[in-house]
């Protein structure tokens, strides 16, 4: 149960009223989508003009040695991301950021949490059930039509936030969650955003607008459960939070090398290349780089908490490459 007896500050009872997930019964996609998610019957005729997963968050594909290969490869390339992608969503939707709602419902953090916080935390519960659901019969049509086998392949990002909960003392384990389903849900707003300007396959553009109208108003709620958070905390827990959250951001960045070198082996790419490739995405700048763009949402939602208000937690992220100093 939670307490507030050694918070830094408690919230006003005005923000009582800011957790909602608007309109949720009729906005929801578990709600009203009408997409059914099949592939569509002109799939080869798409191909033509249109892509599985967009070029642009792949920039392997323009390696010479997978543009010499060929636009099968390169659609190959990208349904079998795509596909990861998918297994990797309904893991981290049932295993991650369920378990990071959890902690709200079930009052596990130190906070007195508001009955509509509560509401719209089972909400979203419901929301991310239904991703899992859609990601994994997407993923289970594509694998079946390039027959592709041996998954789903456990994504390293899973397994290193796993063990970052594993390593973490019990007093911190569900502020740790907790942290954990912020970073998702900022980061895959903007992801989501991005991915669906693309040209796509239309049973994915379908899917990934639908996910993204839901994670938009996630985003926007876990931004303002960390704000009435972060104002509970005493001294010692938001030092804790602060060190998390970069080693947090630092995971949803990295490449999953294991994986990616299998997949362009797959397609028949030569190790030289695929070396060149791992070498491009891994060296410490890109991470860096990567990281920064792609946690601006994240980086927004802390600063408007007065996060960065704290001196020792700019050095720490400036340090981290996340901000300038």
């Amino acid at each position: 149960m939670s307490t507030l007896t050694d918070a830094q500050d408690t919230p006003p009872v005005s923000w009582a009223l800011r957790f909602t997930l608007g309109d949720w019964d009729r906005r929801a996609s578990v709600r009203n989508s009408q997409h059914d998610y099949q592939l569509p019957d002109d799939l080869q005729e798409q191909l033509q003009a249109r892509f599985w997963f967009p070029p642009a968050f792949l920039p392997y594909l323009a390696h010479p040695a997978v543009v010499a290969a060929g636009s099968a490869v390169a659609h190959r390339l990208c349904a079998n991301h795509l596909v990861h992608f998918l297994d990797y969503t309904t893991l981290l939707e049932h295993r991650i950021v369920n378990r990071a709602v959890e902690v709200i419902v079930h009052e596990e953090l130190p906070m007195f949490v508001p009955a509509q916080m509560k509401t719209a935390a089972l909400q979203l519960y419901t929301d991310e059930g239904y991703h899992a659901l859609f990601s994994n019969r997407l993923a289970e049509r594509i694998a079946g039509f390039y027959g592709f086998t041996g998954r789903p392949v456990m994504p390293l990002r899973i397994t290193r936030l796993n063990a970052l909960i594993a390593r973490t003392p019990e007093s911190h384990r569900p502020l740790a969650w907790f942290l954990l389903g912020f970073v998702s849900e900022t980061i895959i707003a903007r992801e989501l955003l991005d991915v669906c300007r693309d040209s796509l396959v239309s049973s994915v553009s379908d899917m990934l607008r639908d996910h993204l109208t839901d994670e938009a108003r996630h985003s926007r709620y876990f931004s303002e459960v960390f704000h009435y958070l972060w104002l509970t905390l005493n001294a010692r827990r938001r030092t804790f939070a602060a060190r998390a959250l970069v080693d947090i951001l630092g995971i949803f960045f990295e490449v999953d090398e294991g994986w990616l070198q299998q997949s362009l082996r797959g397609a028949g790419i030569a190790d030289e290349a695929i070396k060149e490739i791992l070498a491009s995405l891994t060296h410490r700048e890109a991470k860096r780089l990567r990281a920064r763009n792609g946690a601006i949402a994240t980086l927004d939602a802390l600063k408007k908490a007065g996060f960065f208000a704290l001196p020792n937690n700019c050095k720490l992220f400036a340090k981290a490459g996340l901000i300038d100093e």
